[in-house]
């Protein structure tokens, strides 16, 4: 399974960028998907994550600034990201777990994700 992130850029403090996430050619129905991201000498950490039937959670740093959403018809995920900061400025990654027993779970350790994405760099200067 391919999972294309896209939507990184270089913004400024306060501004908004959009996020998104395919998976061409499979469908990931059912799946729970996340994002990540990894500052440049920090570990990767937990941004958001959706389960298969829409139930949300969020970073406590970021909850009220970032949205999480899914279309599952389309294959798409996205994370519409709103008063940026720089302290956001990382490469995002996108997340998949099939395992079915996950379905309908929300997920914050990245260990239990399978499938990644390339990332995508967010640049948010001060």
């Amino acid at each position: 399974v391919q999972l294309q992130a896209s939507g990184g850029g270089l913004v400024q403090a306060g501004d908004s960028l959009r996020l998104s996430c395919r998976s061409p050619g499979r469908t990931f129905t059912g799946w729970t998907m996340g994002w990540f991201r990894q500052a440049p000498g920090k570990e990767r950490e937990f941004v958001a994550t959706i389960a298969s039937g829409g139930k949300t959670d969020y970073l406590d740093s970021v909850k009220g600034r970032f949205t999480i959403s899914r279309d599952n018809f389309k294959n798409t995920m996205d994370l519409q990201m709103n008063m940026l900061k720089p302290e956001d400025t990382a490469i995002y990654y996108c997340a998949a777990a099939d395992y079915i027993g996950y379905s309908g779970r929300t997920l914050r350790s990245r260990n239990l994700y399978n499938y990644w994405g390339q990332g995508t760099l967010v640049t948010v200067s001060s």
